[in-house]
């Protein structure tokens, strides 16, 4: 990413977080209250007596409201795991540097594990490796690194299998035929090309009915994404059947646009839980959304941490899943909600992350 690309990133979303920052924070408050709710009684046993000296850094690349969950996922793994610290810290750029500099700054004052969003699939392995020799044990959240790698797991969802399931969606409410767009996130991010080769994928299992005619990318922040969406609308939406969306801010944006229009003939998956995307499936512009799980992946990722500094190894049978990039990769979750169950989303994502709380060190852990 080039700096001026940068600065534009940091601008547009300062302009994006003054349109949709109140909701994300009422939003995740509401899941996030209602997760701790039900998870009280199911940890009351587990709960480490007195207070851990685990003290978690949870790093994005740089800021963006998908994160934001990471924030109270920390508070409460303190509180529920005795944690002394599990902190969300946020580099102000998306820039693997400035990512570098944050993390060892923590490290400096005293964190001694460290949740990562990697800034680069490849780049960000060195410090994972450096953290490694300090005796800091690493995850990658949200995202992977690229093996060989120091970090202990990738948790996230599995974007490539989310945007699969979302585009056989879309297909379906299409009847099977028809002309896609798909407008998706940065191409810094590791995750982009998987859900690009996902679509695709979906695409050519359709029986030929349906074609791919614009692919938008690098757009997940709020100006170029109204800027190329926008435009593409007004030259080809008489021509697009249907949208998917695979980044939060392109979902954003293609769900405003379709409201606006006021025209229900073309079809939309989107992804995650903004206000304006629940709104346009409750309005009828948007046909569904991916829902993905921030919050269990900050939350099991802080639990996960402490295990490893109090002794605890992975299982040499850990049922681990395969990506492009690791070996070691666990699903945090992800669930389609429609105009059916938009109401109930928040409890579609507690009951993941639970599940996978539930069964965690008896599948991955030796401690």
């Amino acid at each position: 990413m080039t700096t001026m690309a940068v600065d534009i990133f940091t601008m547009e979303h300062a302009l994006y977080q003054n349109k949709v920052g109140i909701y994300i924070l009422e939003e995740n408050m509401k899941f996030l209250f209602s997760i701790v709710a039900s998870s009280a009684m199911l940890l009351s046993s587990s709960v480490i007596a007195g207070s851990s000296d685990t003290k978690v850094a949870l790093v994005p690349g740089g800021p963006h409201p998908y994160f934001a969950a990471w924030e109270r996922a920390g508070q409460d793994a303190v509180k529920d795991f005795g944690l002394g610290k599990a902190d969300y810290k946020v580099p102000a750029e998306w820039d693997l540097s400035q990512q570098n500099e944050l993390i060892e700054s923590l490290v400096g004052k005293g964190y001694n594990a460290v949740l990562v969003f990697p800034g680069d699939a490849v780049g960000t392995n060195k410090i994972l490796g450096e953290l490694d020799d300090a005796g800091i044990p690493t995850a990658a959240l949200a995202g992977c690194v690229e093996q060989p790698t120091m970090a202990k797991m990738c948790f996230g969802t599995d974007t490539g299998h989310s945007a699969y399931l979302g585009t056989k969606q879309l297909i379906k409410s299409m009847g099977g035929k028809g002309k896609i767009a798909h407008f998706t996130g940065f191409l810094v991010d590791p995750n982009t090309t998987l859900r690009i080769k996902a679509v695709e994928k979906a695409v050519g299992e359709a029986g030929g009915g349906v074609e791919i005619i614009q692919v938008i990318a690098d757009i997940d922040a709020y100006e170029p994404a109204d800027e190329k969406i926008n435009a593409f609308m007004a030259a080809q939406g008489g021509e697009v059947d249907g949208i998917v969306t695979t980044a939060w801010v392109p979902a954003v944006v293609a769900s405003q646009a379709l409201t606006n229009m006021g025209d229900k003939r073309i079809k939309m998956v989107g992804i995650d839980h903004d206000e304006v995307v629940l709104k346009a499936i409750k309005d009828g512009y948007v046909h569904g959304t991916m829902l993905q799980n921030p919050y269990g992946q900050g939350y099991i990722g802080s639990y996960v941490m402490d295990k490893i500094r109090g002794g605890c190894t992975f299982k040499s049978n850990a049922p681990w899943k395969s990506t492009a990039q690791t070996n070691q990769f666990i699903d945090s979750g992800t669930v389609f909600v429609d105009v059916s169950d938009v109401d109930t989303y928040v409890d579609a994502m507690r009951n993941i992350s639970l599940d996978i709380l539930k069964t965690f060190e008896g599948d991955f852990l030796d401690c």
